[in-house]
């Protein structure tokens, strides 16, 4: 079981089941972004993981909480998708400031293991060889000789950040999950293979703050597509038995909308509203017409798939037509977060209205000794208990 369904943060009857936990019906956008201090955002490379890590941001930011990302790849995307073209570095940016009562303030910097290191030696009385001996390379001959030092010094930068309270929030644009598990697991290998030093103290304070939900949690980010499916799955149990860390709603994005006016085939609108077109016409529609139904069945069978085999609330996001992310599209990709963070709270306020399990494993207290559930009648099936019959709906039988 999750520690997110044994914190109550499964949707009862939603993607946990009806036996999941997700009962708190406070989970408006202040609330789920006052659930922890770091959220580390995490997710196959190609799924959008920058921009929802951007788009978190500025969701956080409309409730007035003050937001730091912290960049760990390089060339991630995140100034662009705040109308900045310079890239990041170890010191802050500001990428937008408080400028309204409700609205915090928004910056991010980068963190390397050499910057960690530099300033890790510094506060450790080496100022004035920290930079030479960076610079000489022996962070890779360390990191050769202790496997996850250098994740651990990019954690315990995080980790300095959070207990300092630089910001209200901070947002971490995490590696792609491949490296994201050794990444967030090399703390705890790193305690168990050290006896003691500062090194181990370092490391022991980082699996601290990934085991405490109320100071951080992990947010992945997928497609509604098999391949990130799968192995976001396989990520979301694996960083859980591994690495200790509580995982928040996972992320949908670019989810195919719904679509509208394809129920009928090109040559019955065709026919409709007499128009007259070649065959040629006619087909190259109709295969487009398919397509787009096609497209949509495949989308919703993958969330379904995800809904079925991980129990965790999903954050839908529905797919942008834009070349590039900049202010405009973060803008409304935050706007769709709320919405979707909304609809959790919705859900919740729904299942907390329903009468409970057990109440229906007992009969009214004037029902007669053999009204019990076990007392059922049974029938053999028949064509009123048959599965419906969508041969005529182009949006399920569509190939």
């Amino acid at each position: 079981m999750f520690k997110a369904c044994e914190q109550e943060s499964c949707i009862s009857g939603g993607p946990g089941g009806s036996g999941s936990n997700y009962d708190r019906g406070d989970m408006d956008v202040v609330s789920f972004c006052a659930q922890s201090h770091v959220l580390i955002v995490a997710g196959k490379g190609g799924v959008g993981k920058t921009t929802m890590a951007a788009a978190i941001a500025r969701m956080a930011s409309t409730t007035g909480r003050s937001v730091l990302i912290v960049e760990l790849e390089g060339k991630s995307g995140i100034t662009e998708a705040f109308g900045l073209a310079e890239d990041l570095g170890y010191d802050e940016v500001e990428l937008q400031a408080e400028d309204a009562p409700r609205q915090g303030w928004i910056r991010a910097r980068r963190i390397t293991p050499d910057d960690a290191l530099v300033e890790y030696l510094q506060d450790h009385g080496l100022r004035r060889v920290s930079k030479r001996l960076v610079s000489s390379g022996v962070v890779d001959v360390v990191s050769t000789a202790i496997p996850g030092i250098r994740d651990v010094l990019v954690l315990g930068k995080i980790k300095q950040l959070e207990r300092g309270e630089v910001a209200d929030l901070i947002v971490v644009d995490a590696p792609a999950t491949g490296h994201a598990i050794t990444f967030l697991t090399s703390a705890s290998g790193l305690v168990n293979a050290a006896r003691g030093g500062p090194l181990r103290s370092q490391a022991q304070e980082v699996v601290e703050l990934l085991g405490d939900p109320t100071r951080c949690q992990v947010i992945l980010v997928t497609l509604p597509e098999e391949m990130p499916v799968s192995e976001t799955i396989e990520s979301a149990y694996t960083l859980e038995d591994r690495a200790g860390v509580q995982l928040g709603p996972v992320i949908v994005n670019a989810c195919d909308p719904v679509p509208e006016g394809l129920a009928r085939t090109a040559e019955d609108v065709a026919a409709t509203a007499g128009i007259a077109m070649d065959s040629g016409h006619l087909e190259a529609l109709e295969a487009a017409r398919r397509f787009r139904l096609d497209r949509h069945a495949l989308s919703a069978e993958q969330i379904e798939r995800l809904a079925r085999e991980l129990p965790l609330p999903h954050l839908l996001v529905p797919a942008l037509a834009a070349d590039a992310i900049g202010p405009a599209e973060t803008e409304t990709l935050a706007h769709a977060l709320a919405d979707a963070v909304a609809e959790l709270d919705q859900a919740s306020d729904q299942a907390s209205d329903q009468p409970s399990d057990a109440a229906s494993d007992h009969p009214p207290d004037d029902a007669p000794p053999d009204a019990t559930p076990d007392a059922a009648p049974h029938h053999a099936p028949g064509p009123a208990d048959a599965p419906p019959d969508h041969a005529s709906d182009p949006a399920v039988g569509a190939t």
